[in-house]
């Protein structure tokens, strides 16, 4: 989904923004879980969304792709903008913007099948041209390379992806997205399931990703959020209330509500 391609018009600091939202509000049937999100998200960076559970952060990520549309009698209002095309347009397709927006969950979901499978799954849906044998043999080396997995898996391409280890099988679905080209990359907890080894793990591999890759995480470990972005968004009762450089919230952030959630006083 590249800029030219969504928007010709488009100038150089405009695309510097990779999501934008206006007045952006979601409801589940009666129960309105956004309220008037105003966002700028920077591209090429590491974006966290923090704040106690049920405030909107994993509604709000899902938004960027549509993926809450799945769940049933969801109404969204407003404007989402990925790199200067609003999302809600009539001639957007889903599956190219699934494609161009990749997500990772809170427990590694491998798919049933092979490594090399999983990493070529993508690409074989998308297929139009009819890839060889070899290019989908090389984008699963570049893929598995990317994630740091090439090494350890690259004799065991044909091993079961549930048969390994709860970090391989996180990284290999970051993996899995990487083949289709995403411009941003959405992580709803990709930790919570993990060891301190597999989360630095993981974390290390965000910052490789950065500047290629827009990535927005969702995250309750204030300590991982301090660590990994570039910035925060803290959010409140389907509100957004603060957003900033992450080294600003944490040592000077402007509104005690994020004062209090960050010092561990709510959530």
């Amino acid at each position: 989904m590249n800029p030219a391609t969504l928007d010709p018009t488009l100038g150089a600091s405009e695309v510097q923004i990779g999501i934008t939202t206006r007045d952006l509000c979601l409801w589940y049937a009666k129960f309105q879980a956004l309220h008037n999100i105003n966002v700028d998200i920077k591209k090429g960076i590491i974006t966290s969304l923090i704040g106690p559970s049920g405030c909107g952060k994993t509604t709000l990520l899902r938004c960027f792709n549509r993926v809450n549309e799945r769940y049933g009698n969801v109404t969204t209002q407003g404007e989402i903008k990925l790199l200067g095309k609003n999302i809600y347009d009539p001639d957007v397709s889903l599956i190219e913007l699934r494609k161009s927006v990749g997500m990772v969950f809170q427990r590694p979901n491998p798919l049933p099948l092979s490594v090399y499978e999983n990493v070529v799954f993508g690409l074989r849906i998308h297929d139009e041209k009819g890839l060889k044998k070899s290019e989908l043999d090389d984008a699963v080396e570049k893929a598995l390379t990317e994630v740091g997995l090439w090494s350890d898996l690259k004799d065991r391409l044909d091993a079961k992806a549930i048969t390994l280890q709860l970090e391989q099988q996180q990284k290999l679905c970051i993996a899995r997205l990487l083949p289709l080209k995403p411009e941003i990359v959405l992580m709803d907890e990709p930790c919570s399931a993990l060891d301190v080894n597999g989360t630095r793990a993981i974390e290390e591999l965000m910052f490789k990703l950065k500047g290629r890759y827009t990535i927005v995480i969702v995250t309750h470990n204030m300590a991982q959020a301090r660590r990994c972005s570039d910035e925060c968004i803290f959010m409140l009762l389907g509100q957004l209330i603060e957003h900033s450089r992450t080294a600003e919230m944490f040592v000077t952030p402007k509104f005690p509500k994020t004062a209090e959630y960050i010092e561990g006083r709510y959530g």
